[in-house]
């Protein structure tokens, strides 16, 4: 392999292993998915829905949240470079737009485009799990929620500590973060600072990142107020990553915030939760960084935001409510400048019957957009437990996605964007069994989805531009499984996962001669992990993708992973893509070759 090696040991900090003298994880069951009204234990979901828990992020050779995601089935990450410094999330077939990324239940979607969802994406460090629905989410979350969602949980308290992490590897990478986490009588603070740099694995591939993260509660022994406050900042060369792969010279730097205040209110069967928040986004891109001067885009887009959730237990079941209003606005010399206005209504009941062994949760929400008027999402969840250790559930909902200000407005001598666009639609149904019994657990969900007034961008002549059109409709359907299998072997803890995701579309045949965006989404993707420690204090994990897309294109990859742990001292090592396999995930664009990252940090107790 042709590995590029710096002298130095530094640290990884996501991939540093828990010991067994440590506090067991929580068991999965007990955990209450975070951004919903009604509060459900894990285990009685009658959804798609996967947990990354902060121990499985510890032992993932992932370094960035992209990475992380590309460890799930049914989660297609399509990377344009290294480290997740751009990347598209799509789920189960969906397009970038058609997915939504929150932090703590806060909605990061972009009113832009969907391809600034993941630039939100924070340090593995300070995330406490992340939950992943699959399937339509809209009557939960909201438009843009058209085929699953993902939600980032910052970590609460932590104890007092000081950390300092240095890391280094292939392409000249150097990174250094420093957290830091302090508790007071009435108060407790989480603060996180980190950087990342890289030359690059191929020309005009460099990057220069920096996370800043705040995250304080207060008034802990009452009524607590979370403040959270985040700011990201990526600047890096664009070699390919849009336009053609002829375009070598392009540039990008986006600036990501977020500032986030939520509190909870509950007496008796009622809770409360109101929440406030402000995020902001700004892309500044270049065709050629070598002439800023030349074709150039600046995006400034904001989103003001005010949420009341709830949720109220009665004889009939859980009563979940909320209203969600938001102000969006953005500025750009290329799309205009716009402002939307959206409020939504959130209603759903669930019901248990027959000695609580079975659920149904019927829910609708309703938006009003100021300038695509009234939509309403209607759906239904229902579950039965069979046997103890055997659950079946079955939902159906009905999704719809908003065009983004780039599908409307957008201009430049190849394209041009349609203010009469319509919103998305589609209906989608799911069927599923989980089994759980002591180490051994197996999912299995069957999922279709029928698409209408899905927007490309065609043209009909050589010459003309391509312009935004709803013109497609699409089926969607597959099947995707999962196997957990946790053993022990010379007194330490083993776990095999395996996971299987099918997908099927057929759209229906259009007589164009040029369409942008074809369908090419994972026909076949195999995921497997080995997390494994045969001696004290030294872990590893083995990691293998297989993927076959739409197009014909398959590719396989192996990741690596070893740590060391001694008291307050952590090393770790990841080794990606060690076969040197020849891939791309989005717009032709080479994925690196076998590369190595070290690292190690310190804990001040």
């Amino acid at each position: 392999m042709n590995f590029r090696i710096l002298p130095l040991v530094f640290l990884i900090p996501s991939c540093l292993i828990a010991q067994e003298n440590q506090n067991t994880p929580q068991d999965l069951d007990e955990i209450i998915i975070s951004a919903q009204r009604i509060e459900i234990p894990f285990s009685k979901e009658s959804r798609s829905i996967m947990i990354i828990t902060a121990e499985d992020i510890k032992l993932s050779p992932a370094t960035s949240l992209a990475k992380l995601l590309q460890e799930v089935a049914g989660l297609d990450i399509r990377q344009r470079g290294t480290n997740g410094m751009q990347a598209d999330l799509y789920i189960r077939g969906g397009g970038f737009d058609q997915t939504l990324l929150l932090i703590d239940g806060i909605k990061m979607d972009d009113a832009q485009t969907g391809h600034h969802i993941l630039n939100a994406a924070l340090p593995l460090e300070i995330i406490e799990r992340v939950e992943i629905i699959k399937g339509p989410a809209a009557r939960v979350y909201g438009q843009n929620a058209f085929t699953g969602a993902v939600n980032i949980i910052t970590k609460k308290k932590s104890p007092d500590q000081l950390s300092i992490a240095l890391s280094g590897g292939s392409y000249d990478q150097l990174g250094a973060a420093v957290t830091a986490s302090n508790n007071f009588e009435n108060s407790n603070h989480l603060m996180h600072y980190s950087k990342n740099v890289s030359e690059g694995y191929r020309y005009n591939t460099d990057y220069d990142t920096e996370n800043y993260f705040l995250k304080s509660a207060f008034n802990t022994q009452n009524t607590p107020i979370e403040v959270l406050a985040t700011l990201t900042e990526r600047k890096f060369g664009a070699n390919g990553f849009y336009a053609t792969p002829s375009a070598t010279d392009q540039y990008e730097e986006t600036q990501t915030s977020l500032v986030g205040v939520t509190t909870r209110y509950k007496k008796n069967n009622l809770t409360i939760t109101p929440q406030v928040y402000w995020r902001r986004n700004q892309d500044l891109y270049l065709y050629n960084r070598q002439n800023p001067t030349g074709y150039r885009n600046l995006h400034i887009s904001n989103k003001i935001g005010a949420q009341i959730n709830g949720s109220y237990h009665s004889n009939i079941g859980i009563t979940g409510f909320g209203v969600n209003f938001e102000k969006v606005f953005i500025s750009s010399n290329n799309l205009g400048n716009h402002s939307r206005t959206i409020t939504t209504l959130f209603l759903e009941q669930r019901f248990k019957l027959l000695n609580d062994r079975v659920d149904l949760t019927p829910g609708v929400a309703m938006s009003y957009y100021s300038d695509f008027k009234f939509h309403a999402f209607p759906g239904i969840d229902a579950g039965v437990d069979i046997t103890k250790n055997l659950r079946a559930y079955a939902n159906v909902g009905y999704t719809y996605r908003i065009p983004t200000y780039t599908d409307l407005f957008y201009s430049d001598p190849t394209t041009l964007g349609n203010d009469q666009l319509k919103p998305e639609e589609a209906i989608a149904e799911e069927f599923g069994i989980k089994f759980k019994k002591s180490t051994f657990n197996l999912t299995l969900s069957l999922f279709n989805r029928d698409s209408k007034n899905l927007i490309d961008f065609i043209k009909t002549t050589e010459d003309e531009p391509f312009q935004a059109t709803n013109i497609r409709s699409l089926n969607t359907k597959g099947f995707e499984t999962s196997v957990d299998y946790g053993f022990s072997m010379l007194t330490f803890d083993q776990k095999i996962n395996f996971g299987y995701t099918f997908i099927e579309d057929k759209i229906k045949e259009l007589d164009l001669p040029y369409s942008r965006y074809a369908i090419n989404s994972l026909k076949h993707q195999f995921i497997a992990n080995f997390r494994s420690q045969l001696i004290k204090n030294f872990s590893q994990t083995i990691l293998y993708k297989y993927a076959v897309r739409n197009a014909g294109d398959d590719y396989g990859v192996m990741d690596i992973s070893l740590n060391y742990q001694n008291h307050n001292f952590d090393i770790s090592m990841s080794a990606n893509n060690i076969f040197n396999a020849e891939y791309t995930e989005t717009n032709l664009v080479p994925m690196p070759k076998g590369n190595l990252l070290f690292g190690v940090t310190y804990k001040f107790d």
